[in-house]
């Protein structure tokens, strides 16, 4: 066994992305397929508690004493460390242990994994962190939710299993303004997410497309581009492209984005007819699937009003297959439905509404192979 595992580390650690995702999902169907019900039952119904007992790891910063010292640690160092209870320390290790989060060594002993060292960076505490305080309240009442509305596909931002689990009327990104803590964790996680995977850049062949340029024409307008990451990223990868880039979002956002000294900011409602006319690329980052069809289609025409006859607009975001959806992309397309009543579309789906907003699609370019992250070319038709 220990042969074919080590086999399996090879073919993974030489393989590329999408290699390493197939050996997983192949792993995944193995485990479904030999387990027995009794081990589906226990695997399915205690998600939740390995999120919680993540949650308390993260309480007591002990993935950070872990990651601190390449020593094993006893649960009496730990007390003393963390002031917790030696009994309940010895309890919560041994859950952490049991799925892998740490590594039992010894009685009373733990050590460090792979995964206690991913969880001791602080922006993947974050996301333990949002998943659990905000997303699990929203999970957990979302069956009551769906029932209550006759399992309707939610389409009011303002009425989605969130509303319900925080007792507000505020769709979820005004409710989360007034909630500095939770928007925190959201915030932090949201700049790291996606860290190591093919990114917009490393496809869309920006220097084909950059034609009809001048160093005062705005180059790229990054649209709700939040603290602006993507937008440095765009300027020092083309530093040779004349013209302008600028991050739009709102004011709260831009107070704290990111400061690149070509690159400039802009306050923009994406909501409001775009101010800025004329730029060669309109870029929009996972944007649309933070909204229902016809909030979508309001951003989408305030772009268009907005374009000169060379314009581009481009839709960074996922793009589901019609059928065959990754475990990962379909989960976060009910995260949406959840929280946003919004969704992660399909292929059919992108078609649709952008042809509903006078649309077309010049060529679509996936990055990633389980979330099919894509850039769309998008022109008026």
């Amino acid at each position: 066994m220990e042969a074919l595992v080590e086999q399996v580390r090879v073919l993974a650690k030489n393989g590329d992305e999408t290699v390493r995702k197939s050996i997983l999902d192949s792993l995944q169907s193995l485990r479904n397929s030999i387990e027995t019900p009794d081990d589906t039952v226990q695997r399915f119904t205690f998600y939740n508690l390995q999120l919680a007992a993540l949650r308390v790891g993260v309480d007591l910063k002990l993935f950070n004493f872990f990651a601190d010292t390449e020593e094993p640690l006893t649960v009496v160092e730990l007390s003393e460390k963390t002031k917790a209870d030696k009994i309940f320390l010895g309890r919560i290790l041994r859950y952490l242990a049991s799925f892998g989060a740490i590594k039992e060594t010894n009685k009373d002993t733990f050590t460090s994994t792979n995964i206690t060292r991913t969880f001791s960076s602080s922006s993947f505490q974050a996301a333990i962190c949002h998943y659990f305080d905000t997303m699990g309240p929203s999970i957990q009442k979302l069956p009551e939710f769906l029932k209550e509305n006759h399992y309707k596909d939610p389409e009011n931002s303002a009425n989605t299993a969130l509303q319900k689990a925080f007792n507000t009327d505020q769709p979820a990104f005004f409710w989360l303004q007034t909630q500095p803590e939770k928007m925190g964790f959201f915030q932090e996680y949201l700049t790291t997410n996606r860290t190591g995977r093919p990114t917009f850049l490393d496809v869309y062949p920006f220097l084909e497309r950059a034609t009809g340029l001048s160093p005062e024409r705005v180059l790229f307008v990054d649209v709700g581009g939040g603290f602006g990451q993507q937008a440095i990223a765009f300027r020092e990868k083309y530093p040779q492209l004349e013209g302008r880039v600028i991050v739009q979002d709102l004011a709260p956002t831009l107070a704290h984005a990111l400061k690149h000294p070509k690159v400039g900011t802009s306050e923009q409602d994406f909501f409001q007819p775009q101010t800025i006319k004329g730029a060669k690329f309109y870029y929009l980052r996972n944007i649309f699937h933070d909204w229902p069809d016809d909030k979508a289609k309001i951003i989408l025409k305030n772009t268009v009003d907005a374009l000169a006859d060379d314009s581009l607009i481009l839709i960074d975001d996922m793009v589901l297959p019609n059928v065959g959806v990754h475990w990962q992309a379909a989960q976060l397309d009910i995260l949406m439905m959840t929280t946003l009543a919004a969704r992660e579309r399909t292929q059919d789906q992108w078609y649709q509404l952008l042809e509903n907003a006078g649309l077309k699609v010049n060529s679509i370019t996936t990055y990633t192979s389980s979330l099919k992250d894509s850039i769309l070319e998008v022109v008026p038709i």
